[in-house]
Formats: structure tokens, C-alpha cells, sequence
């Protein structure tokens, strides 16, 4: 439970005749009230994200009535967004999110103030903005932000709703609570660029986001009442496709960098840097390369290539260079299908964005090839420079 928070040492705000209509269902539940209603009408949450999490986050807190939504974001509604994103429709493709997400929150309740903080949430600006607001709710999708979310509520003294998704799978948590864990207790340092892939690599199932952040704005509006019983301490772990809720226990790490007893962390740092964002990994170091347009110059030229796709056959459905001839060739098994290939050919290898096929470079490159490039960028460059009819994924 946490014991500081909206409505414990200020007046709380009245509800109007309206607002008493509004939240009527609110009102009868015992552990609500009027004054938990009020409480919420106090209260101040700040989401960094309007996406995936964000969108259920932002739809339910504002329904269910907190006062103050602020919201951080630098990006525009992309149609992709839009089979998982719902605070925004096929109108506001373009857009920037929070502009179609003031308007969204703004039609469920009139009543929410809405704050916008548009850009990037960064080392510079993260501490005075945190401790703006009485709870944080982490809907990023990437390391050095959740860590970023992570350190500053710590150093804030906030508590942090964590959530994340992949494919099938999600997860909730409570992390920077009084005597609670945080993120780094947990996952002290971020994986190796490029081990774990992005929503945007893997792909997500839609209704996912909606079930983990839902998750999320019911542990936020917890934590705002004073409610027992919150993800302090655990860890919810969902897998969609067997519907299995699997509970894992996180203690606070008396050696944690930033929530231990003696931590080394005691200011924002460069998260990128920390997460080893645009650093070359081993497989990409070295390898030749080339760039979508000078590959199409050279092959609309008349120059011989063998076109190698090393993505997954779902991925080739979307979008693939049929055209050239390539040869669809996954990853996993590449290595058994060398043998096949004539070495001594001109090859060109490509993925989605460039760093699975510099791993089947590498490989070909061990195997003997000595004219193998890598298509910098992927098939994703070849839509951006060559080809916009090509899908993006």
C-alpha cells in the first residue's frame, strides 16, 4: 500500500452533480467512495507512451476519473499503429499522438486535465518531469527508456507501473514503491543489442497491449487509493496463447545500483549509451556492405548477384524481392544451407533491417566467400529509397 499519495495533506477537490452521475458505479464500491473518487480527481499520473500500453492506459484512467493525465510522446499515428493502438483511428494517421490523444481522452471525460510533454523523455528533462506527478506508468517499448523511467522515479521517490509485451506474452509489475523493488533489482543490466527483438521485429498480437496496460490502470488506480493487494513485490507473467497467468516473487536487492543501500546511481546518465543503442554488435563488425540504391544501380546495371533472404516465410508474404530472384533461406538453418551456394557468386544478403543477414554474412564469410555483402538497412531501406510499394513491417 502506498501511504503518501493524493488526498492525505491537501483538501481534497469537490465532484460535481455530474461527476457524482458519472462516477456513480465508483461510488457504491466500498472501497471507492466519494472520497477515493476525490482522491482520484487529485491525482496526478504521468504516461510516458500513448501506444500500445498507453492507449488502454490513457482510455481508462481518464474514464475512471483522475484528474491529471500527463502525456509523452514525439511520435505520429502511423497506420500500423492502428491494429493495436486504439486511442487513435485511420483519421489521425499523420497526426501527432498527442494531439489525437487529447482529443480521444478529452470526449470520454471532460473533466481530465491533459498535460502534453511532446518529445523524447531523456536524462535532461526526466527528474523535473517525474516529480510533477504522484505515479509513473512506463508504456515504452525499449530498454533504454525503461531504464530511464526506472532510475527517475527511484531517484523521484515515484512509483513506476511497469508493463511490456511481446508476441503472445505480457507482463506487469509495481516497481520504486516504499520499500518495494525496482526494475534493476530485477534486470540489473539490459541484454545485448539486438539479443532480445522489438514488437516491431517479433510482432505483437493486438488485443495484448489492451489486457497488460488494463492491467496497468488498475494497478495505477490502486496505488492512488491506497488499496492492499497491488503488484508490489510480483511480477505478473501472461501467455496469451495458453491463457496461463504465472506469478513470479521480486525482492528489493539490498546491492541494487539504484534502490540499494548503498547505490552507485544517484543521477540520470546516457541510457542509450548504457543499452548499447547503435553500437556495432560482433556480427555486424567488419561486414562488407551495401546500400539498397547502389544494389538496385548495380543490378539494373546488368551485374549478377545471388539475392539471399534470410527472414521467416510470413515475413517474405508481406514484402520480398521476388523480382531479383532471391532466394528465401531463414536464419535458423542458414548455416546447414551454405553447401547449396556457390561461394565464389556475387552474393547479397538482406533481412528486414540488416542485422540478421549480417549474422549470414559472417557465416558466409567463414564458409570461404569473399564477394558477400550485406543490403544496409534491409528491406525496410529498400521501401524507404528504392521502392516505396513495398510494405513496411
Amino acid at each position: 500500500m502506498i501511504a503518501s499519495l493524493p488526498g492525505q495533506d491537501v483538501a481534497l477537490p469537490s465532484l460535481s452533480p455530474n461527476e457524482m452521475m458519472r462516477f456513480s458505479r465508483h461510488l457504491i464500491l466500498p472501497e471507492v467512495g466519494v472520497a477515493g473518487q476525490r482522491r482520484l480527481k487529485a491525482a496526478r499520473v504521468l504516461l510516458v507512451g500513448t501506444g500500445g500500453l498507453g492507449s488502454p492506459l490513457a482510455l481508462y484512467l481518464a474514464a475512471a476519473g483522475v484528474g491529471t493525465l500527463g502525456l509523452v510522446d514525439f511520435d505520429v499515428v502511423d497506420e500500423s499503429n492502428l491494429q493495436r493502438q486504439v486511442l487513435h483511428g485511420t483519421r489521425d494517421i499523420g497526426r501527432l499522438k498527442l494531439d489525437s490523444a487529447a482529443d480521444r481522452i478529452a470526449d470520454i471525460n471532460p473533466h481530465v486535465h491533459v498535460a502534453l510533454h511532446h518529445g523524447h523523455l531523456d536524462s535532461a528533462n526526466a527528474l523535473a518531469l517525474v516529480a510533477q506527478y504522484d505515479v509513473v506508468v512506463d508504456g515504452t517499448d525499449n530498454f533504454p527508456t525503461r531504464y530511464l523511467v526506472n532510475d527517475a522515479c527511484v531517484l523521484a521517490g515515484k512509483p513506476n507501473v511497469y508493463g511490456s509485451v511481446f508476441r503472445f506474452e505480457g507482463q506487469v509489475a509495481v516497481f520504486g514503491a516504499p520499500g518495494g523493488p525496482c526494475y534493476r533489482c530485477l534486470f540489473r543490466e539490459p541484454p545485448p543489442p539486438g539479443m532480445v527483438p522489438s514488437c516491431a521485429e517479433g510482432g505483437v498480437l493486438g488485443v495484448l497491449p489492451g489486457i497488460i496496460g488494463c492491467l496497468q490502470a488498475l494497478e495505477t488506480i490502486k496505488l492512488l487509493l491506497a488499496m492492499e493487494g497491488g503488484l508490489v513485490g510480483r511480477m505478473l507473467l501472461f501467455d496469451g496463447l495458453s491463457m496461463h497467468w504465472r506469478e513470479i516473487k521480486v525482492r528489493r536487492d539490498p546491492e541494487c545500483p539504484v534502490c540499494g543501500d548503498h547505490p552507485t546511481v544517484t543521477k540520470l546518465a546516457d541510457y542509450e549509451a548504457f543499452c548499447g543503442v547503435g553500437a556495432v554488435t560482433p556480427e555486424e563488425h567488419a561486414v562488407p556492405s551495401i546500400s539498397a540504391r547502389e544494389f538496385h544501380r548495380r543490378v539494373s546495371g546488368g551485374e549478377g548477384f545471388t539475392l539471399i533472404d534470410v527472414r521467416e516465410p510470413h515475413e517474405w508474404d508481406i514484402a520480398n524481392l521476388a523480382e531479383y530472384e532471391a532466394r528465401l533461406m531463414p536464419l535458423q538453418g542458414f548455416e546447414a544451407s551454405i553447401p547449396s551456394l556457390d561461394l565464389d557468386t556475387q552474393m547479397v544478403v538482406h533481412c528486414r533491417s540488416g542485422v540478421r543477414s549480417a549474422k549470414a554474412v559472417r557465416a558466409l564469410m567463414n564458409a570461404g566467400a569473399t564477394r558477400v555483402w550485406n543490403l544496409e538497412g534491409g528491406i525496410l531501406a529498400w521501401s524507404d529509397t528504392v521502392d516505396s510499394a513495398k510494405a513496411k513491417y
